[in-house]
């Protein structure tokens, strides 16, 4: 029995299937480009391999993708079947891979907080949690998970950089800049390419307002960004805020073009519609528009990619960036489809159903409502859920384009109390980050 990268057991079929794991758990734990590669590759010769194939299906289930979930299905489904002769820790990430799969993400969740507990240094069960908490809006939970396993790792341990890294994005996302600061930057000491701790410091300055710094940062670093995957695209969308916040308008307009949204580049063109990626152009475009910058038909191949996507909801914060494309490049028939397909959905029994259901509907009619003339119903709509934003997940820096629609909203409406509601959401003044600067500017 060969061992994952912390000498966890792992009943891989050969060692070459097992040397695949881990040099695709590497490539994740990095944001690499062809992460799946290895595994991929290792499976279509050796399938019979049940941690393998829960490798796989989460990986597919990390794009938020419908068109996707058969696949992961099928994964879940050998992994399943194989997992009777793994061990009670892969048997544990089966029923995970499962639960995923059925739409049951708190089941998930808890097989994952039962993996760390279990074995505090299982990398994937930690890495997997932070990310569905995020997504999720849970921001003190991510904290808690690292700080459950955290006391078992030490700097001997791989991906001890990973886990700097992650503990300073939730320690961010907590309000908690100091410490996320520091070891956000001690990650990317021990490795210039760590994207994700890199990332951390990059919120913590655009949220402290430290946009020169921020810019600074980012470009000393972007030589190391050559095997990294759609996340540096959100790195060059994170640039662009700190320069909308100096007032220029220009640079944004270019980084969209050359950088987070180049239509020609593989990584563009390889998944056009990648969730990451849709709401990094979305937002952009619609922060330039609120500040009188003219985008011209960059909106056309982002509602392009929305329609395709209509009946898609399994992640709640893309869907609201799907609909202001659509109503951007006035397809209103498009968008009412998507408003019958969020109802359709929210009435599942996925666990994120309450979400779409309750939140991410509402906000979306809302956006139709503004956009054909009725800013007061929409204001009507948006106030029973204006303090619930932060449920869809998102980052303090990305949720802020959806206070800005709240704060157009209720301007267009003339309802001063709404403004003041939209700029502090669940009684968050967020001081710092481009709000500060541009976000309530009139135009």
């Amino acid at each position: 029995m060969t061992v994952d990268l912390h000498g966890l057991a792992l009943s891989a079929p050969s060692d070459a299937a097992g040397a695949a794991f881990n040099e695709t758990l590497k490539r994740y734990l990095a944001y690499e480009i062809e992460s799946t590669q290895p595994l991929f590759d290792a499976l279509a010769a050796e399938p019979d391999f049940a941690m393998g194939q829960c490798l796989k299906g989460y990986l597919l289930l990390l794009g938020f993708k419908q068109a996707l979930v058969p696949v992961a299905a099928k994964a879940a489904a050998q992994a399943q079947r194989l997992s009777a002769q793994a061990s009670a820790r892969e048997q544990l990430h089966a029923e995970a891979l499962s639960a995923w799969v059925g739409g049951r993400i708190e089941r998930a969740l808890a097989l994952w907080d039962q993996i760390q507990r279990e074995h505090p240094t299982d990398l994937l069960a930690f890495r997997l949690a932070h990310f569905n908490l995020f997504w999720m809006g849970r921001p003190q939970a991510m904290l808690a998970s690292v700080r459950q396993v955290r006391p078992h790792w030490h700097e001997g341990l791989a991906g001890w950089g990973t886990m700097l890294a992650c503990e300073a994005f939730a320690l961010e996302e907590c309000g908690h800049y100091e410490q996320a600061e520091r070891l956000g930057r001690a990650a990317v000491a021990l490795d210039p390419a760590d994207i994700w701790g890199t990332h951390a410091v990059a919120h913590v300055l655009e949220m402290q307002g430290r946009h020169a710094e921020g810019i600074d940062w980012l470009e000393g670093l972007r030589t190391h960004w050559a095997r990294g995957s759609n996340l540096v695209h959100h790195l060059w969308w994170h640039r662009s805020l700190m320069h909308l916040a100096q007032g220029d308008t220009a640079t944004p307009l270019a980084l969209y073009d050359t950088r987070f949204r180049k239509l020609d580049s593989p990584l563009t063109q390889a998944q056009p519609d990648l969730y990451i990626d849709v709401q990094n152009a979305v937002s952009a475009l619609y922060r330039l528009e609120h500040l009188g910058v003219q985008t011209g038909d960059r909106w056309r191949e982002l509602a392009d990619q929305a329609a395709s996507r209509i009946g898609d909801c399994l992640s709640p914060f893309t869907l609201p960036h799907f609909m202001l494309a659509l109503l951007a490049d006035g397809r209103e028939q498009s968008a009412r489809e998507m408003l019958s397909a969020m109802r359709e959905f929210g009435a599942s029994e996925n666990d994120i159903a309450p979400q779409v259901a309750e939140i991410v509907l509402p906000l979306c009619e809302a956006m139709v409502q503004v956009h054909t003339g009725h800013a007061q119903s929409a204001v009507d709509q948006l106030r029973p859920i204006l303090p619930r934003l932060a449920e869809l997940g998102g980052s303090h820096a990305q949720q802020e384009v959806l206070k800005l629609f709240c704060y157009r909203a209720a301007r267009e409406a003339g309802s001063a109390p709404d403004m003041d509601a939209a700029r502090t959401i669940s009684g968050r003044n967020f001081v710092g980050g481009w709000a500060s600067r541009a976000i309530y500017a009139t135009h």
